[in-house]
């Protein structure tokens, strides 16, 4: 779904189609959806179809290059909107704009798919074939958009059970660190800033230095530390 709005001409695209296919009397009604904000927007898609293609040859997709180079074709044409193409699962699967859909947009048949997949070299085997109704806007665009919870993973090398053990304890440490980190840069921050400020006024910085930095020629830094080591005696 495309929010943006078209900076050329000031208004937005989606309001000029609609204006432009109420000219041609086209209805629209089927395209709009209501979000969680009260907002109301057109979907390019509403009931779709994805269809899996199991027990695919391993030798006609030949290597998973050939395999990624198979999906990145499929993703080429109109009516496919989402193409994966496991080489090690032996597996497609295909979300699609079917024959017939409540929609504008282009569209193509499973036999079409299988079609176009026969001339890619991979033939698909009839009997394992699955296809269901799929919610363009509930299962794709909601799910990516406004998902019901934060999908979290164990650290790698831990459970999930050893994970929730230790999490606690490790956001504990966690906020220390980043306290710790966060007090020795303003540490920091205060001492390049009062070097810059000894920097402009050198004569503030002159008075600081005591008669042994003057006579070793040493400098103060920020602070009044020694940065220098100047010169050094070897005896009288």
């Amino acid at each position: 779904m495309d929010r943006r709005d078209d900076p050329n001409d000031g208004g937005s695209k989606y309001q000029q189609d609609l204006e432009r296919e109420k000219k041609l009397g086209v209805s629209t009604d089927e395209e709009w959806v209501t979000e969680k904000d009260g907002e109301k927007y057109r979907m390019p898609y509403k009931m779709v179809k994805q269809v899996t293609f199991s027990n695919i040859s391993q030798k006609e997709m030949i290597d998973p290059q050939h395999a990624a180079r198979l999906q990145y074709r499929l993703h080429l044409l109109e009516p496919i909107i989402k193409a994966t193409v496991n080489f090690a699962r032996k597996r497609i699967i295909i979300m699609y704009n079917p024959t017939g859909a409540k929609n504008r947009r282009e569209q193509m048949s499973q036999q079409d798919i299988i079609g176009y997949l026969a001339k890619e070299g991979v033939h698909v085997d009839t009997g394992a074939i699955e296809e269901r109704d799929y919610d363009y806007t509930k299962e794709f665009y909601n799910y990516a958009y406004f998902s019901p919870q934060i999908r979290e993973h164990a650290p790698y090398g831990y459970t999930k059970e050893e994970w929730e053990k230790m999490k606690d304890e490790y956001k504990e440490k966690t906020d220390k660190w980043n306290k710790e980190k966060l007090e020795k840069f303003h540490t920091w921050q205060d001492d390049y800033l009062q070097s810059i400020e000894e920097q402009r006024n050198p004569n503030k910085v002159e008075a600081k230095r005591s008669i042994a930095d003057k006579i070793l020629g040493r400098n103060r830094g920020p602070k009044g530390k020694k940065n220098e080591k100047g010169f050094w005696f070897h005896g009288v």
